[in-house]
């Protein structure tokens, strides 16, 4: 349950529509994806989607065409301003996962996320839904986050479900979604918005298995999860309204509210095999009390154990006894701690009686976090003289070597504690300014010359555990009671007892865990010349209809840039190298509307659509098109058939294009890409490497194309990748050139509007989409 308040100074009325539900599912495979889907509404029908451009013209989302009474070809659902207040949204994700056709995608309301906002129609996948703020690209799909629009600046959002690339270029597959902007305001508003959770927590099946685990499941009545939205909004008009300018500042703030203030959610179930029973926690890689797995000279575990936690220095097989329990997702968030700044501004001028100026620009900051356990783990070896082994830990370890100095590898996984998990953070800053000319040539011809340029920035910076650290705090000497780190001079150094449950010393986590930042930054040049024209002004008229057949023309220039960069403490624990990849694209675009027929006996209606876009990449060698045809017939004006046959593509990333092109290295050991035709690596305290048996067998490797001599050859390992000396590496992919995916899309619909019932429609689409050379993402 939910509750919410709103507070509105000085508000101007909005103009609102009910918002159609339309149903929608999608059934992806790996090769080729099918999606069949009916949708059903009864409410004011969303096709006008319009926006008065001036002298009577509608701008419908789907289309560059504008013109009077024009009717949508494909399903367009709106939701408008007034719905928008009446939820009292504070994240535009909000806004739009009510809706059937949207899958839900709440970046802010679960861990593993990077914080951007991003939309997903009919279940395909924000890469495959084009996002657009007043008919122009929000920015690049890598950086894609539509938090940068305040709810209470939106004057209404038009979802269309239906491929529409030969309109708008690549990436509409699933559909196009259409933020238009509140820009023509005067005077001054403010707006607020908080909410928070009323949750009753109630017994569950969870909640005796993790009190009997030693976990917390609570009782009663909750209010947490607090989020608040505060826009203060200004406009003035000057020079009689030839001169409009307007501007506001958003700011958003939300509270953690984590899994274990959940009783749902008190601990982590698991069960070993079928009818087994329900078991709590048992995931070895979390556990508090630490999880060691003696080594072979293969780098094979002999045993998994943990630390007895009565502390007896002994260890318990495990999966037996006490000291297994652990809940790795104890402080993951049901919703993330954020907090975001939006500000921006919009100026238009009319330099002629057909001629504006127009200008806007809107930036944001936004800071959230995920919370991680902190797990000191990985391949080590440990001395065997270790004062923090007792006798028969030794002995389970090193063998006949127990208390001598020889070191014996292990794997460790030790959670310290479950109140001490590593936040990672998120730092997304951006910045969107558009600008350009448009207005009137005649009776006949309307033009649009304007761009974008979007930049988005992501500051990421995780905690992870130094592999260097963590040798030298296993390599302890000295006694029980006074240990010392015996094989490093680095007076940082803690000793980590590994071996008894519980520790969850605050030094040692400082000294293991580190904090690097990689900095990706994304950019978007977007170019776009668009004109339209009404033929019929020459005489081009269907000779049964009154509109004459409209044309729309337009060229486009895009560059799409990633640069990847990241600190030395970064690139020490986790490796990888920095990066600039772009991608140029031309292209060129023809829409026609041809209505054939009108207020005749039996055709209401009947009308044409076609569009066609040749695109070329500068990534690819050959040139693209996608095309559209629709179809619109109304044998009266109570009833209107609609149907639409769309090509549509997604070109490929930045990334992708790398993935295709480039020649990878391939590491073995710990390094980024692993070969596992390459020895695994080892290293002692001491720097030593010792080789183990690769991961694939011989055969698998043989059939790779390499050679016996070579397998298992150090030489397969990258230079530095342990200190190895080594002089080669394997080849393992790139070469390929990234072509599109290709998307075909059909739409059919029937629209109702009943003369006896003013103001009702019934409209109901079916749709399918099939792509072919489907993109892994």
């Amino acid at each position: 349950m939910a509750l919410a308040g709103a507070l509105m100074v000085s508000a101007t009325p909005a103009i609102g529509q009910v918002t159609p539900a339309q149903a929608e599912a999608t059934t992806p495979a790996e090769a080729k994806v099918e999606a069949d889907a009916a949708t059903a509404t009864s409410a004011v029908d969303a096709p006008p989607a319009e926006d008065r451009a001036g002298g009577g013209d509608i701008v419908v989302t789907g289309s560059r065409i504008q013109r009077p009474n024009m009717t949508s070809a494909a399903p367009i659902t709106s939701v408008t301003s007034q719905d928008i207040r009446a939820q009292a949204a504070v994240n535009v994700e909000d806004v739009l996962n009510r809706l059937p056709q949207v899958a839900p995608d709440s970046q802010q309301t679960y861990n593993d996320s990077d914080g951007r906002q991003r939309i997903k129609l009919r279940s395909l996948g924000f890469e495959r839904t084009l996002v657009l703020i007043d008919g122009k690209r929000l920015g690049t799909q890598n950086g894609q986050d539509v938090g940068i629009i305040p709810p209470s600046l939106l004057e209404r959002v038009d979802v269309l479900t239906g491929g529409a690339s030969s309109v708008y270029g690549s990436d509409a597959v699933a559909g196009v979604v259409n933020f238009v902007l509140k820009k023509d305001f005067e005077g001054i508003q403010l707006d607020g918005n908080y909410n928070f959770y009323n949750h009753n927590n109630k017994d569950t099946v969870v909640s005796s298995l993790a009190r009997a685990a030693g976990f917390n499941s609570p009782r009663g009545l909750t209010n947490d999860g607090g989020r608040a939205d505060v826009t203060l909004t200004a406009g003035k008009k000057f020079f009689d309204g030839a001169l409009r300018i307007n501007g506001f500042v958003n700011y958003k703030h939300t509270d953690e509210v984590l899994l274990s203030e959940r009783s749902n959610s008190g601990c982590y179930l698991t069960q070993t095999s079928l009818n087994a029973p329900i078991s709590c926690g048992l995931t070895p890689s979390s556990s508090t009390s630490g999880l060691i797995s003696p080594l072979d000279s293969k780098g094979v575990a002999t045993g998994q154990y943990v630390n007895n936690p009565n502390g007896t220095r002994t260890f318990v097989p495990f999966g037996t006894g006490a000291g297994n329990a652990s809940n790795y997702f104890s402080n993951y968030a049901y919703q993330r701690p954020s907090e975001r700044v939006n500000a921006g501004g919009f100026v238009s001028l009319d330099v002629a009686p057909d001629a504006e100026v127009y200008a806007s620009g809107i930036w944001f900051r936004d800071k959230s976090y995920n919370n991680y356990p902190a797990i000191a783990g990985g391949n080590v070896q440990v001395n065997c003289n270790n004062p923090f082994l007792s006798a028969s830990q030794a002995s389970t370890i090193c063998g006949a070597a127990a208390g001598t100095a020889a070191f014996a590898p292990i794997d460790i996984r030790y959670r310290l504690g479950e109140g001490n998990d590593q936040p990672d953070s998120y730092l997304n800053t951006g910045l969107r300014l558009t600008g350009g000319l448009r207005g009137k040539a005649g009776d006949a011809w309307t033009y649009d010359i304007g761009g974008v340029y979007a930049r988005n920035k992501q500051d990421y910076t995780p905690s992870f555990v130094n592999a260097a650290n963590l040798r030298n705090s296993l390599n302890v000497g000295g006694t029980l009671a006074a240990p010392t780190c015996a094989g490093t001079t680095d007076a940082a150094c803690v000793p980590f007892d590994a071996f008894s449950a519980g520790n969850t010393n605050p030094a040692l986590i400082d000294y293991l865990y580190d904090r690097g930042t990689s900095t990706t930054i994304g950019t978007l040049y977007d170019v776009q010349g668009n004109i339209t024209g009404d033929l019929g002004k020459y005489g081009v008229t269907s000779p049964f209809a009154e509109q004459g057949v409209a044309i729309a023309l337009g060229t486009e220039y895009r560059k799409d840039t990633l640069k990847s960069t990241a600190d030395s403490v970064y690139r020490a624990g986790l490796g990888g190298n920095d990066t600039y990849l772009k991608q140029d694209v031309w292209e060129a675009n023809i829409e026609v509307q041809a209505p054939l027929i009108e207020h005749k006996p039996f055709a209401e209606l009947l009308q044409a659509n076609g569009g066609y876009r040749v695109s070329k990449y500068s990534s690819n060698s050959s040139s693209f098109n996608t095309w559209k045809i629709e179809g619109i017939y109304a044998p009266v004006s109570d009833l209107t058939f609609r149907a639409s046959f769309n090509k549509a593509q997604r070109a490929p990333t930045v990334t992708e294009i790398r993935q295709a092109t480039n020649v990878d290295f391939a590491r073995g050991g710990s390094g980024t890409f692993n070969d596992f035709c390459a020895p695994t690596v080892t290293t002692n305290a001491a720097g030593g490497v010792t080789y183990g048996t690769p991961v694939a067998s011989r055969e698998v490797c043989r059939a790779t194309g390499l050679s016996d001599a070579l397998y298992g050859s150090p030489t397969l390992i990258c230079p530095g990748d342990a200190s190895t000396g080594a002089t080669g590496c394997t080849v393992r992919s790139g070469g390929f050139e990234a072509d599109p995916e290709t998307a075909y899309t059909q739409t059919y619909g029937l629209i109702v509007k009943p003369r006896f019932v003013p103001g009702l429609v019934f409209s109901v689409d079916r749709y399918k989409i099939k792509i072919d050379d489907l993109a892994r993402l």
